[in-house]
């Protein structure tokens, strides 16, 4: 498989963007270490009213890699953080990375059952929890290979089992400066990132000290060199997108340590209060999800929280639905860009963004520089690269891709091919290098031999002025194969009717793509970065048919 040597994307880079640019091989140490050196007094981290500089970071980090290092931890072994966003978090992370050690990014919302599968995975000795979990982690403890528990205590003084400590009393436990341990930036595994799991059990995703130095230079060569050259007066950034999730970790905290933010630490996104720090300390960039950016549009005078003074707007998670960009793209400054992305964490994050000088309406953007991305179809001889226009699966590659899947040799060889990471995502590119998502392979659905693609059919919907939320999937039919269903939620005021969809549908799509059943909902499900949740419908829809039927609720009003 050969790829187009014609990168028809090129020609819309901006002037002073390097597609080649070069990056220095670094550790994330040294990320960290240069960050101090440039920042030194300036705030690196706010949190519940507490302030913390870069050089007070530092020196947190090196206390806490001497006392990793006190109580045996080495480099290669991995530690499990399992803490929503705080500062926390951070300091551990960048103590591991100190001592070469892996970081096992563990979601705080796992069950049981999720929890004792990742740590037995990884092999895990270590974790910094929070006090909220600290009792899941003990219930599951002897199942794993856990040796410490540490536990960062927010609220109340919970009483913690013979031989586990609080974060700050694990930070008496040496004030010794160990040396940093030396990495092998494009070998050495720096975090270990597992996917959502939504086929099979979850994967974790090796990526390399290199994997995010990569990243974080990519986008600053594509979208950030530009702010340097201008007077910068506020480098702010809310943090609220989770750290544990690949979009928060890489392109906000890290990047923050590249630029020098400000992060402003949020467990979580809280519309009320994320409108409220805007007006109070309008950011230099935002970043989120679409559902987030739904929630901010329809803010009640959302025109009065200082949305025009923000410089810079980043989508990630999920395409952002058409309607939803035009409307957000008038609350903005003209100046200011929104540019919405593709990526996963199988290549630290970030492929493919619009640039800041062409924004295309519904197009994830081109490949950002140092990769290549094409559309691939399969024929009787093997994969080719697919003409403009034609629909097949994404396939990127590029300095950011992963290692590989953790111990999972069989998963790596198949999604890492002929130096090209094969997405599982469909899309097209056009005739001028700009590429489209229409969806995942598994969300594809077949209606009577036809194939189908929910994301064109949520598009059309997303129009219909009265929905705010949408997602379509296929459940099973004897007659058609399957049926297409949409979920709706509704803006608030607004009313309609199923007809009323059916009919718009029916509309603006071939017949055998409209929905032929529609459900309203107050709220639909979401991942805990706010990405639509469509296995969780699926797995409901199945409980439907064995306890028996479905029923429409015609009207719906919000």
């Amino acid at each position: 498989m050969v790829m187009n040597k014609r990168k028809r994307w090129l020609q819309h880079y901006p002037e002073d963007v390097d597609p080649n640019v070069e990056i220095e091989e670094m550790s994330l140490n040294e990320l960290l270490n240069r960050a101090t050196e440039c920042f030194k007094h300036e705030i690196s981290l706010e949190y519940n009213g507490r302030q913390w500089s870069y050089e007070q970071v530092k020196q947190t980090v090196v206390r806490l890699a001497s006392c990793l290092d006190e109580q045996g931890f080495k480099k290669g072994d991995r530690l499990s953080i399992m803490l929503p966003n705080c500062p926390e978090y951070i300091f551990s992370a960048f103590a591991v990375f100190r001592l070469g050690g892996i970081v096992v990014q563990t979601n705080p919302m796992y069950v049981e059952r999720e929890l004792k599968y990742q740590l037995n995975d990884t092999g895990a000795t270590f974790i910094i929890c929070h006090d909220s979990v600290y009792e899941r982690v003990k219930n599951i403890q002897n199942e794993t290979s856990l040796e410490k528990i540490i536990v960062v205590q927010e609220k109340e003084k919970i009483t913690l089992a013979q031989g586990d400590r609080s974060f700050v009393d694990f930070l008496t436990l040496s004030d010794e400066e160990v040396p940093e341990a030396e990495i092998k930036p494009t070998e050495d595994i720096a975090v270990l990132q597992y996917t959502g799991g939504t086929t099979g059990m979850p994967k974790g995703v090796m990526l390399t000290h290199q994997n995010f130095i990569n990243q974080i230079e990519q986008y600053y060569e594509y979208l950030f060199k530009r702010m340097e050259s201008h007077s910068i007066e506020n480098r702010v950034v809310i943090s609220f997108l989770p750290l544990f999730h690949i979009f928060g970790f890489a392109n906000v905290t890290l990047m923050g340590f590249r630029f020098g933010y400000k992060q402003k630490l949020l467990p979580r996104f809280d519309v009320d209060t994320v409108m409220e720090m805007i007006k109070k300390e309008p950011p230099l960039v935002f970043y989120g999800v679409p559902t987030m950016y739904t929630a901010m549009l329809n803010f009640p005078n959302v025109e009065t929280y200082g949305i025009d003074q923000v410089k810079g707007f980043f989508v990630g998670s999920s395409p952002m639905p058409l309607e939803l960009f035009e409307g957000f793209k008038k609350l903005m400054a003209d100046e200011a860009f929104l540019s919405d992305g593709y990526g996963l964490s199988e290549a630290t994050s970030g492929t493919i963004s619009n640039p800041y000088t062409r924004l295309k309406l519904g197009s994830v953007g081109i490949p950002i520089p140092r990769t290549e991305a094409m559309i691939a179809i399969e024929t009787n001889q093997g994969l080719k690269e697919a003409p403009a226009g034609e629909k097949g699966e994404i396939l990127v590659r590029g300095p950011q891709v992963m290692k590989g899947y953790w111990n999972n040799p069989e998963e790596t060889k198949a999604t890492l091919r002929d130096g090209w990471l094969h997405t599982g995502d469909v899309g097209y590119m056009d005739e001028e290098g700009y590429f489209y998502i229409v969806d995942r392979k598994k969300d594809m659905i077949i209606v009577s031999g036809y194939n189908v693609y929910p994301r064109e059919i949520e598009e059309v919907i997303y129009q219909f002025p009265a929905v705010q939320e949408v997602i379509v999937i296929g459940l099973a039919d004897a007659y058609r194969g399957e049926t297409v269903k949409a979920y709706i939620t509704l803006k608030a005021n607004y009313e309609t009717t199923e007809n009323e969809i059916l009919e718009f549908c029916k509309k603006h799509l071939a017949a055998y793509k409209a929905p032929r059943l529609v459900e309203f909902r107050e709220e639909l499900p979401k991942t805990s970065v706010g990405k639509l949740l469509k296995q969780e419908l699926r797995d409901q829809e199945l409980k439907k048919v064995k306890t028996g039927g479905m029923k429409s609720n015609g009207k719906k009003t919000r």
